[in-house]
């Protein structure tokens, strides 16, 4: 089962980099996720609270992510010493792109050879 999960995520992988979207770290992937997928309003303190890193690791991925117009900072009205991190339509198109990789059933197949196998398109 392991062994499928991996697979499927090789594919969606191979896929996103063959995109020619731009290549994101996985800390800055998580941080797309937290922020698109789970409630808000999200704060510096709070994502890096979530992913078990410092501050200045959360304010590097979105200088990072909002050049690339995927999240951007937004100042709290009521507390202007706040900043919300923000969803951008960019950001939920690449998100969206990255999803349909998910979804797209793998075209890779076993084929024998003398070490194992190996991967082909077909």
């Amino acid at each position: 089962m392991a062994n499928q999960a991996l697979r499927s995520w090789m594919h969606t992988l191979i896929l996103y980099v063959r995109s020619g979207q731009p290549d994101l770290t996985n800390r800055q992937m998580a941080l797309m996720l937290l922020v698109y997928l789970t409630p808000g309003p999200h704060t510096v303190r709070g994502l890096a609270h979530s992913l078990g890193v410092s501050k200045p690791v959360i304010t590097r991925a979105l200088n990072t992510l909002g050049a690339l117009g995927y999240l951007r900072r937004v100042r709290d009205e009521s507390d202007r010493r706040n900043v919300f991190v923000a969803k951008t339509n960019t950001g939920q198109d690449f998100l969206d792109g990255f999803e349909r990789n998910l979804e797209q059933p793998s075209p890779e197949r076993r084929v024998p050879s003398e070490n194992g196998f190996i991967l082909q398109h077909g």
